[in-house]
């Protein structure tokens, strides 16, 4: 009777138990300062002089109309940009075409320029002495220092959010499935709700999450094209920072706990999001499951 000799296997990096322990603590520690310890001084100095000057502070008509003001921007925003991003995706990852990477790079912009060089950017595009200013004067168009730059302002930063979220899942889906209802007669628009939108729709909700999260706390584009006018054209993220510089404290971190509660829901949305993709993945590659 032959006996087979077993060798040990080397140990790897972080096998030990007291290596993966140490790692795991320093990720709680970094956890509980830098994310959670943020969130927890909000509310507690949101609170700190009573419910009375808090619930003044969010029912505020300059708060208020910051609030309305920053989920305005993200009502034409996140449509626009999702639009886009679906679009750029679907040309990019189905497609052949001169100008791909170009476009891709295009696309990848505002991930590289900082939002306050944007700001200025449009400064010199729509402003009084820039490039499209005594035409839009002539005309009494506003564009800075109003709603529209706002908006402007808010989608170059969140464009390629959605887009960079569909385009790897297309790339790896490939065309196959594009190719075979379009050859079995299928238009082009019948072929993309019936077949390529069912595909990456987590992705696509993914993306629009990040994307209005992105918009309701952009600060540095929007600061330098809204004019920081109290109650006409402040954010919310704007809001906080006046309330602040006017030693407002309390006020400043009243106002902050609802960013705060937007984050909260924007990452449970996330979570929940990424269970059900996962929930979908796993139930088509397992397809007994369904049998049993």
């Amino acid at each position: 009777m032959s006996t087979v000799s077993t060798r040990r296997k080397p140990p790897r990096v972080g096998d030990a138990p007291l290596f993966r322990r140490s790692l795991i603590g320093i990720v709680f520690v970094l956890v509980a300062f830098v994310i959670l310890a943020p969130l927890v001084i909000i509310g507690v100095e949101a609170f700190s002089k009573g419910w009375q000057l808090y619930r003044d502070t969010v029912v505020h008509p300059d708060t208020l109309h910051a609030v309305m003001l920053t989920v305005l921007a993200a009502l034409i925003a996140v449509p626009i940009n999702t639009v886009f991003g679906i679009a750029a995706a679907w040309a990019i990852t189905k497609f052949d075409f001169r100008g791909k990477r170009f476009l891709l790079v295009v696309i990848e912009i505002p991930f590289s320029v900082s939002p306050i060089v944007a700001g200025v950017a449009y400064l010199f595009v729509y402003g009084l002495q820039g490039l499209f200013g005594p035409w839009l004067d002539a005309h009494d168009i506003k564009i800075l220092f109003a709603v529209p730059g706002i908006i402007i302002a808010s989608m170059f930063v969140t464009a390629p959010f959605v887009a960079r979220e569909l385009i790897p899942l297309m790339q790896a889906q490939g065309r196959d499935l594009e190719e075979a209802s379009t050859s079995l007669g299928a238009s082009g628009w019948r072929t993309f709700f019936s077949v390529t939108l069912p595909n990456v729709k987590w992705a696509l909700l993914y993306g629009v999450i990040l994307c209005n999260a992105r918009v309701m706390g952009e600060f540095g584009a929007v600061s330098v094209v809204s004019g920081n006018i109290r109650g006409q054209t402040n954010t919310l993220p704007l809001h906080i920072e006046l309330l602040y510089h006017d030693y407002n404290a309390t006020g400043a971190f009243a106002a902050a706990s609802i960013l705060a509660l937007i984050a909260v829901f924007t990452i449970i949305a996330k979570v929940a999001l990424e269970r059900q993709g996962a929930g979908r993945v796993s139930k088509t590659e397992n397809p007994a499951e369904k049998t049993s």
